[in-house]
């Protein structure tokens, strides 16, 4: 079941899909995405049985009927939303049901993906209880970046004019998470918001004497990652935004005012060192705007 418009190159964006208001959310941001990458969506539903269900857990042949049957209306339902959500471009979208169990056909596809989309509630159509661990799951092991979506995400022009925005710890992860924000950024038209926080353990016990001295090393770290791609890509108009506090709070904060927030998975415990540790949940499920992690050594594929 596909359908194919003008030819678009590269590796495809990757929507995994089920009947959750998350998902169909996922299909529509994928397909924005897409277009704005000139890159084939590919909507992909898993309808195995996970396993550690017990010996009786395999479905009989008209069971997979049904589920392959149900997986497919699924399908249907989201290429029409994927579509809507980007009327008169032309978009390659490509369709598939598998039998796999859903993290292993993830992880094995985000090899050849440009980037993996899935709602923040993870993907579960058939099997509810793994709502979450889905999305957990693929954050921390997909070899692309992946795009978490949430049910309240909003793609209205409106929010297509609200920045992105960047997590910046000075690790070497982040460097690459930047990278991405700036190509976001430069395809969306918007600007782009690099923010940094600083709350070590004894930074807020530093003397007035040392301040201004702290602040001035952490705002040159800030301008240092961003230095080279400023030059690569002079179309946005960059903020940068120096402050201290708890980095899971400063991103949820900014959420608020952003179409689009990019972060690191792990760093030197800034914004990264929070996102695979107990403010992992908050991050991926209460920040009010997709989020893109990207793990380092991943390369946002062209």
């Amino acid at each position: 079941m596909a359908d194919h418009h003008s030819p678009q190159s590269g590796p495809p964006i990757i929507a995994a899909i089920d009947s959750s208001a998350c998902s169909y959310q996922a299909a529509a941001w994928a397909a924005l995405d897409a277009v704005l990458h000139r890159s084939p969506l590919h909507l992909l539903i898993a309808v195995g049985i996970p396993r550690g269900f017990g010996p009786g857990a395999a479905p009989s042949a008209a069971d997979a009927e049904w589920l392959r049957r149900d997986g497919e209306r699924i399908l249907v339902e989201a290429t029409r939303i994927a579509r809507e959500a980007v009327p008169g471009e032309e978009l390659e979208l490509t369709t598939e049901v598998t039998f796999e169990n859903v993290i292993p056909a993830l992880l094995d596809r985000s090899e050849r993906a440009r980037m993996l989309v899935v709602g923040s509630r993870g993907v579960g159509a058939f099997h509810p209880g793994l709502l979450g661990s889905v999305t957990t799951a693929v954050v921390r092991h997909a070899h692309c970046p992946v795009a978490v979506i949430h049910d309240i995400a909003d793609i209205d022009p409106d929010q297509g004019k609200r920045p992105v925005i960047v997590g910046v710890d000075g690790s070497s992860n982040s460097v690459h998470a930047i990278g991405l924000a700036f190509e976001e950024a430069s395809l969306r038209k918007v600007p782009l918001t690099a923010l940094h926080t600083w709350s070590d353990a004894g930074s807020l016990d530093l003397l007035w004497s040392g301040w201004e001295t702290a602040r001035e090393s952490e705002e040159a770290l800030l301008a240092e990652q961003l230095a080279g791609l400023r030059e690569r890509y002079p179309d946005v108009p960059v903020q940068r935004i120096t402050k201290v506090d708890r980095p899971a709070r400063a991103l949820l904060e900014a959420s608020a005012n952003a179409q689009l927030l990019v972060v690191g998975s792990h760093g030197r415990g800034g914004f990264a060192g929070m996102m695979l540790g107990s403010t992992s949940n908050a991050l991926l499920h209460s920040a009010q705007c997709p989020i893109i992690v990207v793990r380092n050594g991943q390369r946002h594929r062209s």
